[in-house]
């Protein structure tokens, strides 16, 4: 998890920053997968942060949708 921290910060991805006053932040939660090569062995493993859309309001929370 710190270093997929570390390399969201170092891409300018995101940033992190007080909510304004009387706003509540989307919640976000950690996803995590174990990436493994063609043998089946661990190659690595990997952390994702998502938002948790379901708390979301069109053109309150976001304005367009990206999904991978």
């Amino acid at each position: 998890m710190d270093e997929e921290m570390t390399s969201l910060h170092a891409n300018g991805t995101w940033t992190l920053g007080k909510a304004p006053t009387g706003i509540r932040p989307v919640p976000v939660k950690w996803v995590y997968k174990i990436k493994r090569d063609s043998a089946g062995n661990i190659e690595r493993y990997k952390a994702q942060i998502v938002v948790k859309g379901f708390k979301q309001r069109e053109g309150i929370d976001y304005q367009e949708v990206y999904a991978q």
